[in-house]
């Protein structure tokens, strides 16, 4: 296979453009309608209750957030897309608070560390987007400094495995661990847009050992995909890992 090519943009990074050309309607794709069930079984993951802070790390239009804040949860979503916090901040139930913020940068917003009983980093949001996987460290520092002792983290990663064995149409680059896809996507008046998406793929033992480089210790990595959380084991043939560590 080819070597995977850099992304071009005159954005801080290429996924700015794809959002800002989707805005609303990226919540018209399928893999956003599981949200309620996401949530289900992050809330049970993570033992969160009403009165908790929660950091949504990579939140795009907040759905996430905005489900646990209906729960009684206190969301912090930060997202690298103005176009997607907008959404978010529109009619956002209380509770629900959204900032435009590169995850990349969380070591350095101060204000936010040791803030939050939990963390989520779900749907590649903010993990996973980088060509160069150190920037995927620094998501990882930042997220743990705004934990709290004993702060709990779900986080969903591409499956390396998945890519290799099933995508056909996509590029994947052994040297990086990156995939690289082109595809359509459209906005709200339905005009498609062509683009490239790059997707920075994980093996289970590359999540532990990058978590607990930053303080974090695995407690379980499960099997899902989209809509359908759970507790499966590790597997060659799910989309995504779900990772469920705390901050020590």
């Amino acid at each position: 296979m080819s070597p995977v090519p850099s992304p071009e943009s005159g954005d801080a990074h290429w996924f700015e453009a794809l959002a800002r050309h989707m805005g609303a309607a990226y919540l018209r794709y399928s893999f956003t309608m599981g949200t309620t069930q996401e949530c289900d079984h992050v809330v049970e993951a993570l033992g969160l209750v009403p009165g908790m802070r929660v950091l949504d790390v990579g939140c795009g239009p907040g759905r996430h957030s905005r489900e646990l804040a209906r729960r009684g949860i206190h969301c912090h979503g930060i997202d690298i897309s103005e176009d997607f916090i907008e959404v978010a901040r529109t009619d956002a139930p209380e509770g629900a608070l959204f900032e435009r913020r590169d995850a990349r940068d969380l070591a350095s917003a101060t204000h936010l560390h040791g803030s939050f009983d939990a963390a989520i980093c779900l749907c590649q949001g903010a993990f996973g987007m980088h060509v160069d996987d150190r920037q995927d460290h620094d998501v990882i520092a930042g997220i743990a400094a705004c934990l709290r002792s004993q702060g709990r983290l779900a986080l969903t990663a591409f499956n390396a495995f998945f890519v290799v064995k099933h995508h056909q149409e996509a590029i994947f680059d052994p040297a990086t661990g990156v995939s690289v896809e082109n595809t359509v996507v459209r906005n709200t008046a339905g005009e498609g847009k062509d683009v490239r998406l790059w997707t920075g793929c994980y093996t289970p033992r590359e999540l532990r050992l990058l978590l607990a480089a930053e303080g974090l210790v695995v407690d379980r990595i499960s099997s899902v995909e989209p809509g359908a959380y759970g507790d499966g084991e590790p597997s060659l043939d799910s989309p995504e890992y779900l990772v469920v560590a705390r901050r020590v």
